[in-house]
């Protein structure tokens, strides 16, 4: 799947979250998705939370999977392990730069990195796995 058709697949299939996010880069095994900025992602003390980090990862790693087998809506997450690292900037976008490094039949296994935008230095670092249905 190309981005227009990942972009398109996440509305049809998730409208009720897809306005908050974009594809910025789509490669072979590897995905740059953009979380936009929303004063519902931030907790007090003025940073974005983590469950909104999480939101980003998960459906990162999920477009980067759809990109390369097709729409399988029903691919789970089976695991995730997140580590937050530093204060994220509030009031900018999330960027997470993720790359698949397994894809078999039934698993999938990606990593990401989670920066504020304009900033060098990753907030977050995350791996999950993934469930992929069998070919009907």
């Amino acid at each position: 799947m190309d981005r227009a058709a990942l972009t398109r697949f996440l509305e049809s299939e998730f409208p009720q979250v897809a306005q908050m996010f974009a594809i910025d880069a789509l490669e072979p095994m590897a995905v740059t998705v953009r979380l936009l900025h929303d004063e519902r992602h931030l907790r007090p003390g003025g940073t974005v939370s983590g469950p909104a980090m999480f939101a980003l990862a998960d459906v990162a790693v999920y477009l980067a999977i759809m990109a390369m087998i097709g729409p399988k809506a029903l691919s789970v997450t089976t695991n995730c392990a997140i580590d937050f690292m530093r204060k994220p900037a509030a009031g900018v976008d999330m960027i997470c730069k993720t790359r698949l490094l397994k894809l078999g039949r039934v698993l999938a296994v990606g990593e990401c990195l989670i920066y504020s935008e304009g900033q060098d230095t990753p907030a977050a670092r995350a791996s999950l796995t993934y469930s992929i249905p069998p070919s009907t």
